[in-house]
Parts: structure tokens; sequence; C-alpha cells
């Protein structure tokens, strides 16, 4: 029998196309999947948290003292070889050929060349006092000398100049658009007023692990109040940051990777199976020549065993090229989180092959089974299909509803407890309960859609209809290699159009204001607000008035004061942001003890002689804030700390050219205000978020041509099944373009009742799924996209036609005598 596969395989490898090309798109939509996600992962990181991802450990004081008295005894140990004190100050800086001045955040270059993160654009790192490499937000080239201004706590102000040595590259990182960034030497750094770290990043030394170099150093500081953590723990907490909970990260990763796989699944057994259904009288001969039924099966097992391995490696290269081409592309724009290269993890290429090998080889027992289980002249007869009521149908239906149920129960309590790790096994247990249900609900629908479609599509539609209900299980098999496709295609597009509108409100949220001028020491001055208003790309501004008040301990404390009508016009959230009331004071949580007051209580606050009784409302963070009017009662002549901006609405580079605009008016207005600009920060998540859907959405939409060629194969078995039966059609007047006609509206009947099916189902998954993944992280806005959601049904009914179009000419140029004859 080896020699009887071998030759098979040769003799009939044109017949294995279709099911070795399902095998090798199913595996490679897995692979790719799992490659991009963990390539998105590794490039994420490596963006956002860079200068933790070669480190070893990072030690970070809880309490916020200083850790310079620990870098010698850490330094001592001999799993360490070096430690680089984190180290920060803000400056203002003057960029020659630019007015004004604009504010700088600055960190340090680490003495270790291995603790060295910075990534330069161009140029290269500073070596020594006098020297700056700056981020590409300040504006500077190599060789310019910056004028450096820094004012200490006494209000003395300080310059001196710095010549740029590099450009560092910090694309990838949201919040590199906020402001410019400076990275000097320690000495310079502490010449620039850095206070003592709270930081430490630890190099190991070589041939220790980073997870025996934490235990050392969490050894050495026992007792202390700090947080010890490995380089890519402290990596994944400042991701996190950024871009939310890990732990939901990565359950959405792993949502889509445990999607790829079911759809492998379900597509590849579904396909393989239809194919080696057609061998069954070819099987049945072979049992009449003398082979046993386990040589039978084992032949049968075999060319499966061939066939999935040879197509999941050929899937695996052809993943890995796929993320690869998706890398590039990607790599090749202005993403703000742009895939460098790819990450090809060892578990993707070994799922991929287990995927296809395996899926096949299940696929090919259900046949193998039922051709040596039937005896093998009666294999050589027509015989008909069991009916839905025989014991393998009544079987099918209650395992269909054992799964169905208590999977719709468990994506419900998934949703009420906002834990997708309890949605998705509901999900994939409804969603097998559907395939194995697809017999008894498809037939009829299609039924239902014949008649209606009997009406006007004349003799062939009404045939159409007949032989779409006639067998079940041939419309349900054809049906649900469709619906699979289509079903999470709708998911994915309703899952992102959901995750699309509930992230750009979480944003909008978090930075309800787009730009935040704030002066750092003293009022800003007047009139800067109406030459801001000047400002192309400026919507309206609202003025943020601040002075010391003193609470009901005595102590003078800076507080807000907030036009509330004002505020509210530049806000383009309110969901987090809370705005006073007259007669009202919010008060941060960590002020509330200090001020002995609860949530509702009654304070006084006073200054100079005035007194004001308010409501206290206990809040989140920041300062204490009033009502603008409530604030001027007090201190009448309090000065204006920040003005809230609103730009129009445009593109990115568009919005960070008015920030460019606002940061040289009001540098020139006054040099030591700070310009923040988050609208940029949230347009980058805001195309971070583009590329990751647009990425997964693309993946999911291989699924549909899997599915589509589960269809051809489906239809291609009718046409053998049917052979007499259509030669007899025309024997009795059909003629070609007609039986073209019967099986064309059998493809579109079918295919348009999976696909309405599909979208169904696929928007309600895809809804679930994004309560389920997204409910922990605040508020959830439900959206459908009708449009997108209707080009589905549109486009999967007409693939459903064109897939139909080589069995239909194969059944039209056979001669009806020779059809007949079988």
């Amino acid at each position: 029998m080896r020699s009887v596969l071998f030759a098979q395989l040769r003799t009939h490898a044109a017949r294995l196309i279709a099911s070795t090309l399902a095998v090798v798109i199913a595996v490679g939509f897995v692979v790719g999947t799992l490659v991009l996600n963990e390539t998105t992962r590794s490039t994420v990181l490596d963006a956002v948290g860079a200068q933790y991802v070669r480190t070893a450990v990072v030690v970070t004081s809880a309490d916020g003292s200083s850790l310079t008295d620990d870098v010698d005894a850490i330094a001592r140990l001999g799993s360490v070889d070096a430690v680089a004190p984190s180290l920060e100050t803000s400056v203002q800086a003057s960029v020659p050929g630019r007015t004004g001045a604009q504010f700088l955040l600055v960190g340090t270059v680490a003495d270790a060349p291995d603790l060295r993160w910075q990534q330069l654009a161009t140029g290269r790192l500073p070596d020594r006092p006098g020297e700056v490499a700056v981020s590409e937000r300040a504006r500077a080239a190599v060789g310019d000398v910056l004028t450096v201004t820094r004012t200490d706590t006494d209000g003395n102000e300080t310059t001196s100049e710095a010549r740029v040595t590099g450009v560092v590259d910090l694309r990838g990182d949201p919040s590199a658009g906020l402001y410019g960034r400076a990275y000097v030497v320690p000495d310079q750094a502490r010449s620039w007023g850095a206070l003592d770290p709270t930081e430490l990043r630890i190099a190991a030394t070589a041939g220790f692990p980073a997870d025996q170099v934490r235990a050392d150093v969490a050894t050495r500081l026992r007792g202390r109040d700090v947080e010890v953590l490995t380089g890519a723990q402290q990596a994944e907490q400042k991701a996190a940051g950024v871009t939310g909970d890990a732990t939901t990260l990565t359950a959405v990763l792993l949502v889509f990777a445990t999607v790829a796989v079911l759809v492998a699944g379900l597509v590849i057994a579904n396909t393989f199976a239809v194919l080696l259904a057609q061998r069954t009288r070819e099987l049945a001969l072979l049992r009449c020549v003398g082979a046993t039924a386990r040589q039978v099966r084992r032949s049968v097992l075999g060319e499966a065993l061939v066939t999935g391995l040879v197509s999941s490696a050929i899937g695996v290269a052809a993943g890995i090229g796929l993320a690869a081409a998706v890398s590039a592309l990607v790599e090749g724009t202005d993403s703000p989180i742009p895939l460098a290269g790819i990450s090809v993890p060892l578990y993707a290429v070994l799922a991929g092959l287990a995927v296809g090998t395996l899926v096949t080889l299940l696929a090919a027992l259900a046949p193998a089974r039922a051709a040596t289980r039937v005896a093998p002249l009666a294999a050589l007869r027509p015989v008909d299909q069991a009916p839905l009521r025989s014991r393998a149908g009544v079987l099918r239906l209650v395992v269909g509803l054992v799964l169905l149920l208590p999977g719709v129960a468990l994506m419900a309590f998934g949703v009420l407890r906002a834990s997708v790790m309890i949605a998705l096994p509901g999900g994939v247990l409804s969603f097998l309960g559907v395939v194995l249900l697809a017999q008894r609900g498809v037939p009829p629908v299609v039924a239902a859609a014949g008649r209606l479609a009997g009406r006007f599509g004349g003799v062939p539609a009404r045939l159409a209809a007949g032989n779409a209900t006639r067998n079940p299980r041939r419309t349900a098999a054809t049906a649900t290699a469709l619906l699979i496709g289509v079903t999470l295609t709708s998911a994915m597009v309703v899952g992102s159009a959901t995750t699309r509108s509930t992230a750009t409100a979480g944003l909008d949220a978090q930075y309800p204001t787009d730009i935040v001028v704030e002066s750092f020491d003293g009022p800003l001055p007047t009139g800067l607000s109406a030459l801001l208003d000047r400002v192309d790309g400026v919507v309206r501004s609202a003025a943020v008035f601040t002075a010391d008040v003193s609470g009901p301990d005595g102590e003078a404390m800076r507080t807000q004061g907030v036009d509330v009508a004002a505020a509210g016009a530049v806000m383009r959230s309110a969901d987090k942001m809370v705005l006073p009331e007259p007669g009202q004071v919010l008060v941060p949580k960590w002020l509330a003890p200090a001020w002995g007051v609860t949530d509702g209580g009654r304070l006084t606050l006073t200054q100079e002689g005035r007194r004001l009784d308010v409501t206290a409302r206990v809040v989140g963070e920041g300062s204490p804030v009033l009502t603008a009017a409530d604030l001027r009662s007090l201190v009448p002549g309090a000065g204006v700390g920040q003005l809230w901006l609103r730009l129009s609405d445009a593109d990115p580079d568009a919005q960070v050219d008015t920030v460019d605009r606002i940061t040289d008016v009001v540098a020139e207005a006054d040099p030591m205000a700070g310009v923040t600009g988050v609208v940029t920060m949230r347009d980058q998540i805001d195309q971070v978020l583009d590329i990751l859907l647009l990425v997964v959405t693309g993946l999911l939409g291989i699924a549909v041509v899997i599915a589509l060629i589960g269809v051809g194969n489906t239809l291609a078995l009718s046409v053998v099944e049917r052979r007499q039966e259509n030669g007899l059609l025309r024997a009795l007047g059909l003629t070609r373009r007609q039986l073209r006609g019967l099986l064309a509206w059998e493809a579109v009947l079918v295919a348009g009742v999976a696909a309405v099916l599909g979208v169904l189902l696929g928007g309600a998954y895809g809804l679930i799924g994004a309560a389920s993944v997204l409910s922990p992280l605040g508020d959830i806005h439900l959206a459908v996209p009708w449009l997108q959601v209707g080009a589905i049904v549109v486009i999967a009914t007409v693939a459903g036609l064109l897939a139909s179009v080589l069995p239909a000419r194969r059944a039209a140029r056979t001669a009806p005598v020779a059809a007949i004859a079988g």
C-alpha cells in the first residue's frame, strides 16, 4: 500500500492542489498572525521601553528617596557589571535660527556602553560636558549651539551653552511628540540642576541571567522601600502605561491566535473531508481488488500525513514571508510605532506545522472510516445520504446543542464579569455548536430564499432551490465553508469599529485638551491667549487661573480656578476630567486627609483675610480646583497659570506643525513657559491602533479566501455527485446556459444565506468580544459599520458566484450521454 500511496500522490497531484492550497493559506494565516503578534509586541517594547530592553535590572525608589548611596554597594556585587543612575531635569533652550526658547526634558547618557539605549538618527552621543544629543522634536541639527537657561529653586537663572552632537531617534514612542528631549553626560545633568536619582539601571556581568542579578540586588537592598524588576518587566510596565494594561494586551493577542487556529482547523477539516469524499468509489475499488479495510485507512491517513506535512512546511514559510512583507511595508511608512524586521518565535513554527499536519490527519479520519465501513460493492453504487434523523444526525444535533448553549452562557458571563478569558472559550464552543447545527439551520433558510428567487429566476432558479435543499448535508457543507470566513471577518470588522470608537473616546477622556501652555515661574503674560487664538489651526482657548490659597491646615496650596463654560468648549471629553461647580472645590485624594475632609464635607479657604466656604468633592490626582469666579473672589489678583487650547481636526502632521507654531509664539512671549502638545500623543496612539487593526483585519480577510476554496470544492463535489442528474436534465431539454445558470443560482442562494447568517453571527461575536476585552478599561462605545457589513454580504455572495464558474463549465461541457452513463 506504500507504493499505492506514493503512486496516488504522483498520479493525482493536481487533485490535491485545492486541499494543499487550503492548508498552505491556513497555516500561513496562523504563522503570520503569531509572527506579527510577536513582532508588534517586541517593537512596542523596544520603542516605548527602549531604555530598559537591554538592561538586566531596574531599581526604582518607591517613596521617591535618593538612591545615590546605593550605587557603590550594588556595583560591588559580582553579578553586576555596571550601574547607571537615571538623572532628569528640565531646561529652556534657544535654537539658532528660531525665535524664543523651548522646554527640554533632560535625561542622561550612561557611562557604560551596555546601558546606552539611545538610537541615533544622525551624529553621535555626547561624551563630555558641553555636549548634548536632542530628539527631533527639539528641531535642532548636529553642530547647533544651544543656549540653555535653567532656574533654580530660589528663582536665580543661569545660562550655558551646549553643542548638539547627535539627533536621537525616538520614533515609536508616542510621548516623543509632547516636548523636546535632551541627553547629556551625568556631570552636565547635575550642573543643570538634576536631582538625586530615584532609578538605577543595572547591566549584568557576562554569564549571569537577569533573574540572578535581580535576586542579588533585591537581597542587597533588603529593608529598603524600593522596587526591583528585570529590564523586561520594567519595559512591559512602561509599555502598559502608554498602551494600557499589559494583561489586556496579552488577552487580545490570545484572542487573535485562537481565532487563527480555529479558522484553520475548521476550514482544513471541511475542505479535506470534501475532497476525500470524492474518492469513496476509488477506495471501494481498492477493497474489491484485495486491499483490506485497515490498509485502505492507512493509505488515506498516509496521504493526509504527507499532504499535511508538506503543505504545512510551505505554509510556515509563506506565513513568515507574509509577516516580513507586512513589516517591511509598515516600516517604510511614517508609523509612530513601525514594525522593525520580524521576530519568529519557535512556537509559531511548531504551531503551524502541528495545526496543518494534525488537523489534516483528523480531517481524513472520518472519510477514511466511512469509506471502509461500507461494503466495497455497495460503495461502487450511488448511495443516498443518511437522513438527518439518522443516529449520526441526531448525535450531531445533540452535540451541537451541548456546545452552543453552554458557550452562549459562558459568553454572557464573560461580558458580565468583563473577562475575555471566560468569553473566549464560550465563543469557541458556541461557534463549534453553530457549525454542527448548520445541517439543521441552513437548508430551511436556503429553501425560503429559494422560493423568493424562484419567482423571478425562472426554471434554473426553481431547480437550484430544490437542489440546495434536497441534500442538506451538502448544502450545509458548502454554506459552512463560507459561513466560517464571513463570521470571523464580520466579527473583526465590528470588533474593530467598537474598539476604535471606545479607544477614541478613551483617548479623548485621558487627554481632554489638545495643548496645555503652562507657566513655571509666575503668571503667563497678558495677551498671550489672544496671540494664540490667532495661530492658524487653533480653534479656541480657555484660561486657567492659579493662586496660593490656605486650606483648613493653614498651609498655602497652589489652587486652580477654571471657567467651566470656557473649559468645556475646549475639552474633547469630560468623562475623566471633573470640573467644579460654583461653591465647590475639587480636593485630590492625597490632600483630603491633611485638610480633614471627605466627599461632600464643608471647609473654609482663606487668603489675606478673605474667606470662602465651599463644599469638598474628593477626586483623583492634581491640585485643588475652584471655579474661576470663586478663586478670583478669594484672590482678586489671581493670574493665568495655564492656557488650554483646542486645535482644528486635521491630520497628525498638520497638528504637529500647529504645535510648533504655538511653541514659537509662547517661547517669544514667555521663555520660561512650557508647551505640552498632548494632541500629538493622542494622534500617534490612534495611528498605532490603525496599524494593528489593519494588520489583523487583513489576516482575517485571508479566512474568506480559504472559505472560497471550500465553496469551490463543495460545488465541484456537487457536480460529480449529480453527474447523471445533470446529464438527464440536459437530455430533457435544459441548455448549457440554463445548466450554468442552475449552478450559479445554487451558489448565489447558498453563499447569500451564508453571508447574511455570517454577518449576523459575526456582528454578535464582535460586539461580545469587544465588550469582554474592553470592559475593564472603562465605558464601551458599541459601533456597527453598516456600510462595511453590507459590503461583506455583497462580496461574499459574488465570491460564491465566482466559485461556481469552473464547476459549472465542467458540468456544461460534459455530453449528456456521457454524463448519464456515469
